[in-house]
Protein backbone atom coordinates (compact mmCIF):
# COMPACT_ATOMS: atom_id res chain seq x y z
CA UNK A 1 0.00 0.00 0.00
CA UNK A 2 2.77 2.84 0.98
CA UNK A 3 4.19 1.80 -2.62
CA UNK A 4 0.95 2.91 -4.33
CA UNK A 5 0.69 5.59 -1.66
CA UNK A 6 4.09 7.12 -2.98
CA UNK A 7 3.07 6.19 -6.56
CA UNK A 8 0.24 7.94 -6.90
CA UNK A 9 1.76 10.89 -4.79
CA UNK A 10 4.50 11.33 -7.54
CA UNK A 11 2.03 10.94 -10.16
CA UNK A 12 0.41 13.96 -9.30
CA UNK A 13 2.70 15.85 -8.21
CA UNK A 14 4.52 15.69 -11.93
CA UNK A 15 0.67 15.85 -13.25
CA UNK A 16 0.55 19.05 -11.11
CA UNK A 17 3.44 20.55 -12.65
CA UNK A 18 2.36 19.75 -16.34
CA UNK A 19 -1.01 21.85 -15.86
CA UNK A 20 0.52 24.61 -13.88
CA UNK A 21 3.15 24.83 -16.78
CA UNK A 22 0.41 24.80 -19.29
CA UNK A 23 -2.01 27.41 -17.27
CA UNK A 24 1.30 29.75 -17.09
CA UNK A 25 2.10 29.21 -20.59
CA UNK A 26 -0.24 28.71 -22.57
CA UNK A 27 -4.04 29.08 -21.01
CA UNK A 28 -2.97 33.02 -20.21
CA UNK A 29 -3.47 33.71 -23.63
CA UNK A 30 -7.49 32.40 -23.74
CA UNK A 31 -8.30 33.17 -19.76
CA UNK A 32 -8.92 35.88 -17.63
CA UNK A 33 -6.83 36.35 -14.87
CA UNK A 34 -9.56 35.36 -12.24
CA UNK A 35 -9.95 32.03 -14.47
CA UNK A 36 -6.25 31.79 -14.29
CA UNK A 37 -6.22 32.31 -10.34
CA UNK A 38 -8.91 29.41 -10.12
CA UNK A 39 -7.03 27.37 -12.43
CA UNK A 40 -3.80 27.80 -10.08
CA UNK A 41 -5.98 26.76 -7.05
CA UNK A 42 -6.13 23.15 -8.49
CA UNK A 43 -2.88 23.06 -8.95
CA UNK A 44 -1.93 24.11 -5.78
CA UNK A 45 -4.41 21.67 -4.15
CA UNK A 46 -3.24 18.90 -5.91
CA UNK A 47 0.14 19.73 -5.08
CA UNK A 48 -0.36 20.09 -1.63
CA UNK A 49 -2.51 16.51 -1.59
CA UNK A 50 0.82 15.09 -3.57
CA UNK A 51 2.96 16.28 -0.41
CA UNK A 52 -0.42 14.91 1.90
CA UNK A 53 0.35 11.34 0.35
CA UNK A 54 4.24 11.21 0.86
CA UNK A 55 3.70 12.31 4.17
CA UNK A 56 0.70 9.88 4.59
CA UNK A 57 3.54 6.86 3.17
CA UNK A 58 6.00 7.59 6.05
CA UNK A 59 3.10 6.64 8.74
CA UNK A 60 4.57 3.80 10.11
CA UNK A 61 1.51 3.86 12.98
CA UNK A 62 -1.41 3.77 10.74
CA UNK A 63 -2.94 0.58 10.06
CA UNK A 64 -3.14 -0.58 6.33
CA UNK A 65 -6.81 -0.25 6.35
CA UNK A 66 -6.89 3.34 7.58
CA UNK A 67 -3.92 4.38 5.05
CA UNK A 68 -6.55 3.06 2.46
CA UNK A 69 -8.82 4.95 3.43
CA UNK A 70 -7.22 8.11 3.79
CA UNK A 71 -5.52 6.85 0.46
CA UNK A 72 -9.14 6.50 -1.43
CA UNK A 73 -10.71 10.30 -0.20
CA UNK A 74 -7.97 11.49 -1.06
CA UNK A 75 -7.35 10.16 -5.00
CA UNK A 76 -11.34 10.72 -4.79
CA UNK A 77 -10.94 14.60 -3.38
CA UNK A 78 -7.86 15.41 -6.37
CA UNK A 79 -10.00 14.27 -8.87
CA UNK A 80 -13.05 15.78 -8.12
CA UNK A 81 -11.72 19.01 -6.59
CA UNK A 82 -8.91 20.01 -8.87
CA UNK A 83 -10.61 18.13 -12.05
CA UNK A 84 -13.52 19.84 -11.90
CA UNK A 85 -11.94 23.39 -11.48
CA UNK A 86 -10.08 22.41 -14.67
CA UNK A 87 -12.90 21.59 -16.51
CA UNK A 88 -14.81 24.41 -15.46
CA UNK A 89 -12.05 27.13 -16.11
CA UNK A 90 -11.89 26.13 -19.70
CA UNK A 91 -15.38 25.07 -20.54
CA UNK A 92 -15.43 28.10 -23.28
CA UNK A 93 -12.70 26.17 -25.26
CA UNK A 94 -13.92 22.76 -24.90
CA UNK A 95 -17.75 20.68 -25.93
CA UNK A 96 -17.80 19.43 -22.28
CA UNK A 97 -20.98 20.50 -20.69
CA UNK A 98 -20.08 22.01 -17.19
CA UNK A 99 -23.42 21.88 -15.39
CA UNK A 100 -22.67 18.40 -15.09
CA UNK A 101 -19.95 18.25 -12.57
CA UNK A 102 -20.92 21.58 -10.62
CA UNK A 103 -21.44 19.74 -7.33
CA UNK A 104 -18.03 18.35 -8.04
CA UNK A 105 -15.68 20.94 -6.46
CA UNK A 106 -17.37 21.17 -3.36
CA UNK A 107 -17.80 17.22 -3.08
CA UNK A 108 -13.96 16.81 -3.91
CA UNK A 109 -13.25 19.66 -1.46
CA UNK A 110 -15.47 17.67 1.13
CA UNK A 111 -13.75 13.91 0.74
CA UNK A 112 -10.11 16.08 0.82
CA UNK A 113 -11.14 17.44 4.66
CA UNK A 114 -12.97 13.75 5.48
CA UNK A 115 -9.52 12.38 4.76
CA UNK A 116 -7.46 14.76 6.75
CA UNK A 117 -9.76 14.10 9.45
CA UNK A 118 -9.19 10.39 9.51
CA UNK A 119 -5.61 10.89 9.77
CA UNK A 120 -6.01 13.44 12.74
CA UNK A 121 -8.58 11.69 14.20
CA UNK A 122 -5.94 8.61 14.39
CA UNK A 123 -3.19 9.93 15.20
CA UNK A 124 -4.97 11.57 18.44
CA UNK A 125 -6.11 8.00 18.99
CA UNK A 126 -2.95 6.77 18.98
CA UNK A 127 -1.10 6.91 22.70
CA UNK A 128 2.55 8.64 21.97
Amino acid sequence: MKRKIVLTGAFLGMVAIILGAFGAHLLKKWLSVDQLNTFEVGVRYQMYHAFFLFFLSTRKEIAEKTLKTIYNLTVAGVLLFSGSIYLLVTKDYTVFDSKIIVFATPLGGFLLILAWLVLFATILKKKS
